[in-house]
């Protein structure tokens, strides 16, 4: 193939990837996750089992008594993380999520603890193993972020 040709190929392929990553018609991770009864219902679950089980008790003392307030927070934070409603930011502003969680130790027993929450939860929950793997890549890249003790 000569060199001009190559070139157009490779920029139609690059044009055709650009616009399938702008394409607003294609649905939003919240419109795949089953919108809001289904993210809330995952949110709870999270921290039903946080409560319930022993093995989360490193991540549940950094709670209130109540997880309220935390579910919420979790609930629109995750909102607008997903590509619905940006709840978090119109009710408290910028996430900032590093900078609120720097108060609490977190290594990497914490990460692992709330990874495997989370992953629990999106399993009784019901939602698709491809978007759960596709949900934990990113998960696990906060989690990892907002370690801030050694080990």
């Amino acid at each position: 193939m000569p060199a001009a040709e190559a070139g157009a190929a490779w920029a139609a392929g690059a044009c055709a990837i650009m616009a399938a990553m702008t394409d607003t018609t294609a649905p939003t991770l919240y419109e795949t996750i089953g919108g809001a009864p289904v993210l809330r219902e995952m949110v709870d679950r999270f921290y039903d089992l946080m409560e319930l089980e022993a093995e989360f008790a490193g991540i549940r003392v950094m709670h209130p008594p109540s997880t309220d307030g935390s579910r919420d927070k979790l609930y629109f934070f995750l909102t607008g993380w997903m590509g619905g409603p940006d709840l978090y930011i119109e009710k408290f502003g910028h996430p900032r999520l590093r900078a609120r969680h720097l108060p609490y130790a977190i290594g990497t027993s914490e990460r692992d603890q709330w990874l495997r929450a989370m992953a629990w939860a999106m399993e009784d929950t019901g939602i698709e193993e491809s978007l759960r793997v596709r949900l934990m890549e990113s998960f696990y890249q906060t989690a990892d972020w907002m370690r801030n003790k050694p080990d």
